[in-house]
C-alpha cells in the first residue's frame, strides 16, 4: 500500500503537469477527454479541488454541440478531429464520481447539460444488436466496427449516468436500456468486436467496466492470467512483448476489487510500486527483457490509475466504490447461438 501522504504527492505530480488551460496532458503534449477525466478523478481523491473544476472547464469550453470532443487536442486546437464514444461516456463517470467525493450537487448539476448531451451521443453510436461504434470522423460518419475495451469503458459511463440522472431527479431511461443491452453483447458476443486480443486491457476491461461480474469474471480473468500477469512487476500491456505497464496494472487491481478479490488486487498493486519515481510520479512502465524504463516517461495516467487504485483498496474517499457499483445487473452467462441477436458480424 501508499500512504495517504504518498497519494497527495502523487497527485500534485499531476497538477504539476497541468496546462494554464486546465488541460492535462499525456507526455507528447496532447489532451484527450478520456485520460483527462481519469487525471481530474485521481486529482480529486487528494483534496486537490481549484485543480479539478478547471480541468472540468476546459472540457466544458472544447465539448462540441453532438456531444463529442476531439479525439486528440493540442494547445486547444484539434489534431484529430473525430469524436471518441469512450471518450464522451467517460464524462459521466468524472462527474459522478466528484459528485461522490465532494458531495456538490450544484457542481454536478452545472455539468449535468454536457453529460447529458455527451451520453446521447454515445447511444446514437450503439447498434440494432446493442455494441457501440468507435468513433464518428470528422464528417460525421460513425464507423463500422467496435472495440472491446471501449465498449466496456462505456457501459460504466452509461451506469453512472442512470446514477447520476436519478440523484439529479432527471431520469433517462433510454441509457439504462442501452447498458443492459451493451452488457449482454460484451458477455455473449465477443465476436461483434475488433480483435484486439494481443492487449491485456480488452482481457480485463469486461470486468472493470462492469459487463461482466461474478463466476464468470473469475473464469475470464483466469483464462488469461499467466499470458499477461508478471509475478514481481505487475501485467503486460501486449501479450506478445516483455513490457509491463503501471496504468493497466492498476486497472486490473480495480477490476479484481470490484470482484473482492483483494488479495491478488493488493498483490499486484505492490508490485508495480518500482515505477513509482521518488517525487511521487509514476514511470509507464517497465522493459524487463533489457530492463529499462519504457517508454521513458512519467505519465499522468498511470499516476491516475494508482490513485484510484489506491482509494478503491484503502477507502480513502465516499468514491472508493465506483468501479464496483458499474455492475450490471445480474445475469446468466449467455448462448450466442440461442440468445435471438443478429449473429455479429465477422
Amino acid at each position: 500500500m501508499i500512504s495517504s501522504e504518498q497519494v497527495v504527492q502523487t497527485a500534485k505530480s499531476i497538477a504539476t503537469i497541468q496546462q494554464a488551460d486546465g488541460g492535462v496532458p499525456w507526455p507528447e503534449g496532447h489532451v484527450d477527454a478520456w485520460n483527462h477525466i481519469e487525471c481530474l478523478m485521481a486529482m480529486s481523491v487528494a483534496g486537490l479541488t481549484d485543480e479539478v473544476r478547471q480541468g472540468y472547464a476546459y472540457l466544458l469550453r472544447h465539448q462540441r454541440p453532438d456531444g463529442s470532443w476531439p479525439a486528440k487536442l493540442h494547445d486547444g486546437e484539434p489534431l484529430e478531429s473525430n469524436g471518441e464514444s469512450n471518450h464522451a461516456a467517460y464524462l459521466a463517470v468524472g462527474v459522478w464520481h466528484e459528485l461522490l467525493v465532494t458531495g456538490d450537487e450544484d457542481f454536478a448539476a452545472r455539468l449535468w447539460p454536457a453529460v447529458k448531451l455527451a451520453l446521447d451521443y454515445v447511444v446514437g453510436l450503439q447498434t440494432d444488436r446493442g455494441e457501440i461504434v468507435w468513433e464518428r470522423d470528422a464528417r460525421g460518419r460513425a464507423s463500422d466496427y467496435a472495440l472491446l475495451t471501449g465498449c466496456s469503458s462505456i457501459h460504466q459511463g452509461l451506469r453512472c449516468g442512470v446514477a447520476l440522472a436519478e440523484r439529479l431527479r432527471d431520469p433517462q431511461p433510454h441509457w439504462e436500456l442501452a447498458a443492459d443491452r451493451l452488457a449482454h453483447v460484451v458477455r455473449a458476443h465477443p465476436e461483434a468486436f475488433a480483435d484486439k486480443s494481443r492487449f491485456s486491457m480488452d482481457w480485463y476491461y469486461p470486468v472493470l467496466g462492469g459487463a461482466v461480474r461474478g463466476p464468470e469474471a473469475f473464469e475470464l480473468l483466469h483464462r488469461d492470467w499467466a499470458t499477461f500477469v508478471v509475478p514481481g512487476l505487475g501485467i503486460r500491456c501486449v501479450s506478445d512483448q516483455p513490457w509491463v505497464t503501471g496504468a493497466e496494472t492498476c486497472e486490473l487491481v480495480l477490476a479484481l476489487d470490484a470482484l473482492g478479490d483483494q488479495g491478488r488486487a493488493r498483490a499486484l498493486f505492490g508490485d508495480m510500486q518500482h515505477l513509482r519515481h521518488e517525487d511521487g510520479s509514476y514511470w509507464t512502465g517497465w522493459q524487463f527483457a533489457n530492463r529499462k524504463h519504457f517508454p521513458h516517461e512519467r505519465s499522468g495516467y498511470t499516476a491516475a490509475a494508482v490513485i484510484l487504485a489506491a482509494d478503491a483498496l484503502q477507502g480513502l474517499t465516499a468514491a472508493a466504490g465506483i468501479f464496483r457499483d458499474a455492475a450490471a445487473p445480474a445475469a446468466p452467462a449467455t448462448n450466442p447461438d440461442a440468445c435471438g441477436c443478429t449473429p455479429a458480424r465477422a
